[in-house]
């Protein structure tokens, strides 16, 4: 029973933004994954699987009932996590829920209804899978079937799965690698399908080549390959010879930019093409643009830039007037983020996250080098998620704060686990002694 509440409080403690905001966080996307089950309808660029897990929460009454399913996932992987490296206490599980509230921007994307929540959840239900002998077989069946979801949830928690994967690989058996590759194997048959059903296409990603041109073409050297081979190669993109834009942002969300003519799943075909022609005649220029943005999005783990009021009102409020009752729209207009007062908060909070990091860092290195068993394994894949993260959302999107924000905070993770598994262990054998 104990360990229940302790489960309960640590999802409190991780969704405090909430508490502030009056309202549980939200981004302009938010509405697509809303749209997605609601109508339904398969957006273009979003994977048809966490509008779905909305629904089948939020049921157009509250958005609330969601966020707080998305915090008691989170709360109990944290409790699975500890039980991998020793057997956890319900005080200790609260002094490290508390830790990660307020050190933390860990419950800054927990509260939010976005599936960033789930990339650092990834790297947990691997790590759960594949390092958790002690754990008994319902709660392996439990770890895998979130990791599923997790994984299927936005197409660069593939890279981080396959990245957590490598890990795996080089420290553990077969057996521990099959269970831990349930996650990965299970997501793709469902991204398959969805595709296939939605679309009427069998991938994985059907329009993933129009992000990454857009990259390239931000970068340079896609640019530089249709300004050579335009007008000849009879692109549509040769219309835009020239006066391409320099943000992939612009390249992909300006109704009157490159990417809608008439919409990015005409391009999908041609961007292919191009980013072959790109790699093939510029392939340095290609991997110096990855390793430079990769690079670059390791840095930035600042919160803030999804806490605005910025484009919601015409996004969520439509959502909102389609499908739920008049007083979840009072709600959302009295919320803190939409009238401006969030955004303040996480940006208060950033120099302290930021020390903290750092402080992390070293205690994740200290554990991958000086520890043992679970606990460094732990460190081995905080850090190789982490690494992943920055090149799948870097390099093939676009060096964005949330982007990383939404995973550094398990950089603090392995070294409070491992601190608490020592102080556990010191424990028992005064126990022993006495």
């Amino acid at each position: 029973m104990m360990a229940v509440l302790s489960v309960l409080a640590g999802a409190a403690l991780l969704l405090w933004p909430s508490f502030l905001n009056g309202y549980p966080l939200v981004f302009s996307d938010t509405h697509a994954f809303l749209v997605q089950a609601g109508q339904p309808v398969m957006v273009w660029d979003k994977p048809w699987t966490y509008g779905p897990f909305l629904l089948a929460w939020h049921g157009d009454t509250t958005l609330w009932t969601p966020m707080v399913v998305q915090g008691l996932l989170l709360s109990h992987l944290l409790w699975l996590t500890q039980k991998v490296v020793a057997p956890p206490r319900p005080g200790a599980h609260l002094l490290l829920c508390a830790g990660l509230a307020l050190g933390s921007a860990a419950p800054w994307f927990a509260a939010q209804l976005m599936p960033d929540i789930f990339a650092p959840m990834t790297v947990l239900c691997l790590f759960v899978l594949g390092f958790g002998d002690r754990l008994s077989r319902g709660e392996r069946g439990w770890a895998a079937g979130l990791g599923v979801m997790a994984v299927a949830f936005h197409l660069s928690h593939l890279i981080i799965a396959a990245a957590c994967l490598g890990v795996i690989a080089l420290r553990r058996r077969w057996p521990a690698l099959r269970a831990a590759s349930v996650p990965l194997v299970g997501a793709v048959a469902i991204l398959l399908l969805t595709n296939a059903i939605g679309h009427g296409r069998l991938g994985i990603s059907p329009f993933g080549s129009v992000f990454a041109l857009a990259r390239l073409v931000a970068d340079g050297p896609a640019r530089a390959v249709i300004d050579r081979e335009c007008p000849e190669a009879g692109w549509k993109l040769c219309a835009w010879k020239g006066k391409l834009p320099t943000d992939s942002d612009a390249f992909l969300w300006d109704g009157k930019g490159p990417a809608w003519a008439p919409h990015p799943r005409d391009l999908g075909a041609e961007a292919s093409a191009i980013l072959r022609r790109t790699v093939w005649t510029d392939p340095l220029g290609v991997l110096r643009a990855a390793m430079g943005n990769t690079l670059t999005q390791l840095r930035r783990v600042a919160l803030g830039d999804t806490l605005g009021p910025d484009w919601l009102e015409g996004s969520i409020t439509g959502s909102l007037r389609a499908w739920f009752p008049p007083a979840e729209m009072a709600r959302f207009e009295a919320s803190a983020q939409l009238q401006g007062r969030l955004a303040p908060w996480g940006r208060m909070l950033n120099p302290l996250h930021a020390a903290l990091l750092l402080a992390g860092a070293a205690g994740t290195g200290f554990v991958l080098l000086r520890g043992a068993g679970p606990a460094r394994g732990l460190a081995a894949m905080v850090l190789a998620g982490l690494l992943a993260n920055a090149f799948a959302t870097g390099a093939l999107s676009g060096p964005h704060d949330r982007y990383q924000a939404r995973i550094a905070w398990l950089l603090l993770l392995a070294p409070m686990v491992y601190a608490a598994s020592r102080s556990t262990s010191a424990g028992d054998m005064r126990t022993s002694a006495s």
